[in-house]
């Protein structure tokens, strides 16, 4: 049987109503933890179907209640509304944090993708250590971009969707300001490199253990 014969035996079946293609995507979403893509969403649905349409209804339904239906990178997942993540906060136990030089190191990567270590380092003004990175790699929101033209071609690195996921946003370009970063602390206004006596590392906020530097108590 020629595939043109298949496709046309597959089209004999009418693709189901739009309301039940947007509830088949709704219950997918729903018992999914990480985001989908429509192409995995139509794989699992009838054929015919179209996933992105449903989408955009299903979006619409749930607009302004508790729970939305959010774009990650490519990918969709139904996520607690940004403003009541408040109310999870109990259900979350957070036993260890970031570092500075991790916060520093990932939001540098964020906002400067695709971006080198040297590029890191000339930023922060300090070196970076190889710990640091490794975690962020680990933790799975960084990952290795394509290798620079430039001489060496040394790696770069991007943010990840497990990165914009967990944070909530659709893409980088959705990221806060530095201003507001620095405001809430999360960023330091550190002097130009040069402008005071140079710091040695990122020894002085973290431990000399290698791998567990990137959190702290």
């Amino acid at each position: 049987m020629t595939e043109a014969t298949e496709d046309k035996e597959e089209s004999l079946f009418d693709a189901p109503p739009l309301a039940e293609q947007e509830r088949m995507v709704e219950a997918i979403l729903f018992a999914t933890a990480e985001p989908i893509t429509t192409r995995e969403l139509e794989a699992r649905m009838p054929h015919g179907c179209d996933a992105a349409e449903a989408l955009v209804y299903l979006r619409k339904r749930y607009d302004g209640r508790g729970v939305q239906v959010m774009k990650v990178g490519d990918a969709w997942a139904i996520r607690t509304a940004a403003d009541l993540g408040f109310l999870m906060q109990k259900e979350t136990v957070e036993t260890r944090k970031l570092s500075r030089a991790a916060i520093e190191t990932l939001a540098i990567i964020a906002y400067h993708q695709p971006v080198t270590r040297a590029e890191i380092e000339e930023i922060r003004g300090v070196s970076v250590s190889r710990g640091t990175v490794d975690q962020l790699l680990e933790l799975e929101w960084i990952r290795f971009g394509r290798r620079k033209m430039t001489p060496g071609r040394p790696v770069t690195f991007v943010v990840t969707q497990t990165f914009l996921d967990h944070f909530g946003l659709e893409n980088a370009r959705d990221l806060p300001g530095l201003k507001e970063l620095r405001a809430a602390g999360l960023l330091e206004n550190r002097p130009p490199p040069g402008a005071l006596p140079g710091p040695e590392s990122d020894a002085e906020d973290e431990s000399e253990e290698g791998q567990s530097e990137l959190f702290e108590d």
